[in-house]
């Protein structure tokens, strides 16, 4: 029988250095009074908002997507070819 087998046997795998961060994190826990909260809160809020940052990565994406959708509408009703249906001979040109 291999080595690791038997050490996985009897549980996990020993830490060689002895840091346990189960342990650590337990003993940590929540901050009882962070400091520096009211400071951070401005980064969460406003316009700097996850939405906010989004929106202000590409300025004026809605406005030419409703451009572009009036246009192609314009484009579609408006704007026919005349030579829909026709072969394309010599003639033609």
């Amino acid at each position: 029988m291999y080595p690791t087998r038997i050490l996985r046997a009897h549980g996990e795998k020993p830490n060689i250095t002895g840091f346990d961060i189960r342990k650590f994190t337990q003993a940590a826990g929540q901050p009882r009074y962070d400091p520096w909260e009211s400071q951070e809160a401005w980064r969460y809020s406003g316009q700097f908002s996850r939405w906010s940052r989004l929106k202000l990565a590409f300025p004026g994406l809605g406005v030419a997507t409703v451009a572009f959708t009036i246009y192609l509408g314009y484009e579609h009703f408006f704007l026919k070819d005349e030579h829909h249906g026709e072969g394309h001979g010599e003639e033609h040109h």
